[in-house]
């Protein structure tokens, strides 16, 4: 159930309070979720990755071959690709939320900031104008 413009104000002034009274503080929180996000994307990324890893040793061992290709093989090294992939790609993001994180902006408008920080401010500052 979404919250009302009334529940919504409330929620940002408390937000911007809370900035303004303790920004290290928020930053933190901030970057916590982000960084256990990451961590499960990278643990994910590892399970399918080893996952690949049996499929493909399996793939060798078992006499399936249907128009002599090891279907299973193949199979296990797309399974690994994919978990490289996606374990390589939250260890990116989860390093671009640390370094935005330790910048130290003292509030969302200052310093460097990132592209979810800048779509918010300005989605706020259309929400004030009308």
């Amino acid at each position: 159930m979404p919250l009302s413009e009334h529940e919504q104000r409330l929620l940002d002034q408390i937000e911007r309070a809370l900035y303004a009274e303790d920004p290290k503080f928020a930053s933190n929180v901030r970057g916590a979720r982000m960084r256990s996000l990451s961590h499960r994307r990278r643990i994910q990324g590892i399970a399918l990755f080893l996952l690949g890893l049996l499929l493909l040793v399996a793939g060798v061992v078992l006499p399936f071959r249907p128009i002599g290709i090891p279907v299973i093989s193949v199979l296990g090294f797309l399974v690994m690709f994919a978990g490289a992939v996606v374990a390589i790609f939250s260890r990116r993001h989860a390093g671009d939320g640390r370094r935005a994180g330790s910048a130290g902006p003292s509030s969302p408008g200052q310093g460097r900031s990132t592209l979810a920080q800048r779509m918010e401010q300005r989605f706020r500052r259309r929400f004030e104008e009308h």
